[in-house]
């Protein structure tokens, strides 16, 4: 990623998780990385314990990340009338 100024973007509580959100960013053309104080890969709690697992983008492109990562709700027209919840989330 060069000279340019890192944000972390967002935090996440697995690297599974971070990995899934660099690759929806790079599949939307936002290069990404991310960075978690993981004792060299031997001690994955400790992230934890600190900023987590962090995905972090260009200062510049971050405005473009987060609508990237954005949860959308599209029309269905089988739910009811203010159910606004994606379906994943209507149990919890």
């Amino acid at each position: 990623m060069g000279d340019a100024n890192l944000v972390v973007l967002n935090s996440y509580g697995s690297r599974a998780e971070a990995e899934l959100a660099k690759g929806a960013l790079e599949a939307a053309g936002i290069p990404a990385m991310t960075m978690a104080d993981t004792v060299g890969g031997m001690r994955e709690h400790i992230a934890w314990s600190g900023g987590g697992f962090q995905v972090l983008v260009r200062e510049e492109d971050a405005a473009a990340a987060r609508e990237a990562l954005a949860p959308t709700v599209e029309d269905n027209p089988d739910e009811p009338d203010g159910d606004s919840k994606p379906t994943w989330r209507r149990f919890t």
